[in-house]
């Protein structure tokens, strides 16, 4: 019985102490001279592999093709335990020693524990579902610590008694409230009611009230009310426990705001709300600035309470607009709010930024108006958004730029311009474009300039292959013997894994006429439409995930912004994963290339 087996390695360390003891009793020790042929293809599957040391190659029947390496710890031929039937040849490339698990045993584990199972799917999603759900905690640690403060609750506002249900609903309007305090007592001021808007709407609707009438006389008592500084989570009980969705926040004897509960809830996931308040709130590019200074806080605090990577990049491309959105609020004119329409281009255009990076934007106005009418605004927002912590694009692919800026007429013009010209720089330029995403002015202003690049794009097969063609141009980082290429530097996981997978989609997303600019939503809607198979569809959606994923992880633990991956700080599960990944990758390569018919 081979007691050194190490149970701590996945997938061995999902299975019960029983079925650990199971499959220890049954290992046995194989040992394989320099060129033994290990697994002949053809013949039936007795045993899993798991190596101890040495190397073993893994090739089609005639060793021309090579595959995979194996060495200490890795597993094989999974594959032919499931199927029954063996595919490749395994070659001892040096002596080598493997533990041998039984098929029988193998399957048995296999068929009586799910999480075990998934580990072997080659469905990438169901294997990193298992990883997540392996590692998943409620962390209510936060929530239950933070207190009630004027980052979280809206100001109050208290009207007088015998002010009429017009007057509350004009001054509920005034101060975008949905709900106004009204002293029930004179003799008492500390006594009051609560009137809301849905109060308003039953009283003159279904009870009859005129206009005129007091609003006391609507009004709901007893107020339940929070002080400041309590617990938030002792507010939330108190919600549950009076099935009340308000309270009024005191200070001493003073009534200082109202605390909703769509604010609690959205405290308690993980202060993004506080956040979108401060730049909702902000007056000016000081408080702007301030509050966009804690984006980062903010990604940090999602990503260590175990939120999903999708979800970060939706939630902080969705603050990233609401910051450029307010920085265009502040400084163009509301008189040209109509006439022009803020675009955002590249990885936020797609809503997959976590991480601010280059600004990437660019300006439709009305037709009949000029760049002069809007540069000096465009200078001014180009500068407000780097101190806003979006550095100077090195392309130059910016508002501030006039090649950047123009009127829906002159935007198609420039597309079929860039369509004729062919070039590599052009061809990037297209590629820019098919992301743009309106966030402020008047955003239908986009609708006609998008479907113009659509149609146009669909048109031109020969434009699409080269359009389609630089999602060939950069290597995947894997050795010739199908392992993960090692390096000091890491490896760049943007040339090597997502930049393929988004120009890729993206290509396939403009040829068959699908609307949508996140990467996610374009492979969803691909697979819909039959052009992607559902397996293919999983794994390249699992697989980009899982870039973005561990870049986002050693970008802050390591506190740096680049792309570069650090193998060595993955664990051996995620080495696997990342393998499997970049094997996804290069398979979809192939896939292109054959589609588009590009030799590369």
């Amino acid at each position: 019985m081979p007691d050194k087996f190490n149970m701590t390695l996945a997938p061995f360390d999902r299975l019960s102490e029983q079925e650990q003891q199971r499959l220890r009793s049954s290992l046995d020790v194989a040992y394989f001279r320099q060129s033994d042929t290990i697994l002949t293809p053809g013949k039936s599957a007795d045993h899993l592999f798991i190596m101890i040391k040495g190397i073993v190659e893994e090739t089609d029947d005639q060793g021309s093709e090579v595959f995979a390496h194996y060495s200490t710890e890795d597993l094989f031929d999974v594959r032919s335990q499931i199927d029954g039937v063996i595919k490749h040849r395994y070659t001892a490339l040096e002596d080598t020693l493997a533990y041998l698990l039984p098929q029988s045993i193998f399957m048995a584990l296999y068929q009586a524990n799910p999480q075990f199972a998934a580990y072997f799917d080659n469905n990438l999603s169901k294997r990193q579902a298992l990883i997540d759900n392996a590692h998943k905690q409620q962390n209510l640690a936060e929530f239950m610590l933070t207190k009630v403060d004027r980052n979280i609750y809206s100001q109050a506002l208290c009207i007088e008694s015998n002010a009429s249900l017009k007057s509350a609903v004009e001054q509920m309007q005034l101060h975008s409230t949905d709900a106004v305090f009204v002293p029930l007592d004179p003799a008492s001021p500390k006594v009051l009611g609560i009137v809301t808007r849905t109060d308003l709407l039953h009283a003159i609707a279904l009870q009859n009230k005129t206009l005129d009438c007091d609003v006391k006389d609507i009004a709901h008592s007893p107020v339940m009310s929070v002080k400041q500084g309590d617990y938030l989570f002792d507010a939330m009980i108190s919600m549950t426990r009076n099935k009340c969705k308000r309270l009024a926040v005191t200070q001493g004897d003073a009534v200082v705001g109202i605390l909703h509960l769509t604010q609690v809830l959205s405290a308690f996931s993980t202060h993004s709300h506080v956040l979108t308040l401060r730049i909702a709130n902000a007056n000016n590019i000081d408080e702007l600035v301030f509050a966009a200074g804690k984006q980062r806080e903010l990604v940090q605090t999602l990503y260590r309470n175990g939120i999903r990577t999708r979800f970060i990049m939706e939630l902080i491309s969705a603050v990233n607009e609401q910051i450029i959105e307010k920085a265009f609020d502040l400084i163009v004119p509301h008189n040209l709010h109509d006439h022009c329409c803020l675009l955002v281009l590249g990885s936020e255009g797609r809503s997959e930024q976590i991480l601010k990076t280059d600004q990437d934007n660019a300006l439709i106005v009305k037709d009949g108006l000029h760049w002069h009418q809007f540069g000096p605004l465009m200078e001014t927002l180009s500068h407000t958004l780097q101190q806003l912590g979006y550095p100077p694009c090195k392309g130059k692919v910016m508002v501030n730029n006039p090649e950047w800026v123009k009127s829906q007429l002159d935007w198609k013009k420039t597309i079929q311009h860039w369509a004729e010209q062919n070039t590599p720089q052009s061809v990037m330029n297209l590629a820019i474009m098919a992301d743009a995403h309106a966030i402020a002015g008047n955003q239908a202003l986009l609708t006609p300039v998008k479907a113009h690049l659509q149609q146009y794009m669909q048109q031109q097969s020969l434009l699409l292959m080269e359009f389609a063609r630089p999602a060939l141009g950069f290597a995947v980082p894997l050795t010739l013997f199908g392992n993960v290429k090692q390096s000091k530097q890491g490896i760049d996981i943007k040339q090597g894994g997502i930049f393929p997978i988004v120009h890729g989609i993206r290509s396939l997303a403009l040829e068959f006429g699908v609307s949508q600019t996140n990467t996610f939503e374009r492979i969803e809607q691909l697979c819909q439409r039959n052009v992607l198979e559902k397996l293919t569809a999983d794994n390249l959606s699992e697989a980009l995930k899982l870039f973005i994923k561990w870049r986002l992880s050693q970008q802050l633990n390591l506190n740096h912004s680049h792309n570069q991956l650090d193998v060595q700080q993955l664990n051996r599960t995620d080495r696997d994963l990342l393998r499997h990944s970049l094997h996804v990758v290069k398979k979809f390569k192939q896939w292109l290339s054959y589609h588009y018919q590009i030799r590369e």
